[in-house]
């Protein structure tokens, strides 16, 4: 994976970049020291238990149960409990129909809204198919997942049998606490455990996302290898000057303080649609803090030119860019010449869709860098587990970095909690009554 931040200039001037490096040096050693904000929730920087042999093992063991159960194997959880497996299944599947590897069953997500009409359409395509399930929360009480796992459960009793349940759903929960742990014991599921030091978001190489992972099919070893090799090349030991990771987090914050507010996670690959709303919660979560943080949203290049690139052009230039590039591309297609050329691109007859694509590309870049859009521009060889392994790593510790720069800590969230308790006063919770009262009066 390469890093350029070159296309910062002249927004960012080389001089403000070197000045930040030794804080930014001193931000990833307290990630390492463990002194920072947070530092209870820094086990995603532990390797140890990812080369554990045994966990791998099982992990893969168990995938390889759940496929030979099931031709559909739903995975139940919202944010990080499904966001980091999403985001590598459809970056490595086919592109229209989720097509797994040979053997392997297709892998669908719930439990991350409370829309009737995706339930009820879930339910219908899960008819007269082999079903097993995948149930991810920590506590097990969230509402989102928790209402979704009672459908799925209720449906494999009717369809497969109330002896086939305990077969049929693992959970990935805490080691000792909560509702799914309580009922996974009663229930006799197997089970993994979501590390206490590990926060939902940084939670995509644990058994949080592995295990979906392996269920599609895919080589969770190979993604490890790469997580590996990128924590070796950016660790404390690296000088400032060669470290992706701190060159990322530097620019990004000198940008934000020159009144970039907002960050567009760009590609020219819709495979990797699903990985930017992972990023997104990365950072969103991680940053937005105390009225200060990045805003981060994404577009899909070239599709989004057509819609939102007159404002990226031409717009408030509150933006900047970080385009994340697939150098080589898996299958090949070639522009079709025609007779009578009415269209006017016989010009490009012969010639690869991936050239035109990336010509495309480097277009957009230049002709943004132009409009007053810094641009930082990210290039991985190809979409693969070992790539995103890396990718992911690479953004996981940038936003520790980044976070420290910007002086929150980006491993709470206290935020999200404000919903919730709305939510729970509006349906009459037990507890939440009064509140329900009061707010009901504001509406």
């Amino acid at each position: 994976m390469k890093l350029s931040i070159s296309r910062t200039q002249p927004t960012l001037q080389p001089e403000e970049i070197v000045a930040l490096q030794p804080k930014a040096a001193e931000c990833l050693e307290a990630l390492y020291r463990k002194t920072g904000k947070g530092n209870d929730f820094l086990g995603w920087l532990d390797l140890s238990s990812l080369f554990d042999t045994k966990l791998l093992n099982d992990i893969k063991h168990s995938a390889q149960t759940l496929s030979k159960l099931a031709d559909v194997v739903v995975v139940v959880g919202i944010g990080g409990s499904y966001l980091g497996a999403k985001a590598v299944i459809e970056a490595l599947s086919h592109s229209f129909s989720l097509i797994a590897p040979s053997n392997h069953p297709q892998v669908l997500f719930v439990g991350q809204n409370i829309s009737e009409e995706y339930i009820a359409e879930l339910l219908e395509i899960l008819k007269g198919r082999s079903v097993a399930c995948v149930a991810i929360s920590k506590s097990g009480t969230t509402t989102e997942p928790a209402i979704a796992l009672r459908f799925i459960k209720k449906y494999i009793e009717q369809v497969h049998g109330k002896d086939e349940v305990k077969k049929r759903i693992v959970a990935i929960t805490d080691a000792s606490h909560g509702a799914l742990k309580k009922m996974a014991e009663e229930e006799g599921y197997e089970t993994f455990v979501i590390p206490d030091d590990v926060g939902g978001r940084f939670s995509v190489m644990t058994p949080v996302g592995l295990l979906p992972i392996a269920v599609a099919g895919f080589d969770i070893e190979r993604m490890v290898k790469g997580v590996y090799d990128m924590e070796l090349s950016t660790g404390m030991e690296v000088a400032p000057s060669d470290n992706s990771v701190l060159a990322y987090a530097i620019a990004r914050n000198l940008l934000y303080q020159k009144g970039k507010k907002i960050e567009l996670l760009a590609n020219f690959n819709p495979k990797l649609r699903s990985f930017a709303e992972w990023w997104k919660q990365l950072y969103g979560e991680s940053e937005g803090k105390d009225s200060k943080g990045i805003f981060p949203a994404s577009v899909d290049y070239t599709t989004d030119l057509h819609s939102m690139g007159q404002y990226i052009q031409n717009g408030e230039r509150i933006l900047f860019e970080t385009v994340i590039s697939v150098t080589e591309s898996k299958k090949m297609a070639a522009v079709p010449m025609a007779n009578d050329d009415s269209d006017g691109l016989n010009y490009l007859a012969g010639r690869r869709l991936e050239e035109i694509n990336k010509m495309a590309e480097l277009g957009t870049i230049l002709a943004h860098a132009d409009g007053g859009v810094p641009n930082i521009h990210i290039e991985m060889p190809k979409l693969d587990e070992y790539n995103l392994g890396q990718l992911i790593c690479f953004f996981e510790k940038a936003c520790g970095v980044s976070g420290y720069l910007l002086g929150v800590n980006p491993f709470d969230q206290p935020g999200v909690e404000a919903y919730k308790r709305n939510m729970f006063a509006l349906l009459g919770k037990p507890g939440f009554e009064k509140d329900g009262e009061e707010l009901r009066k504001r509406l």
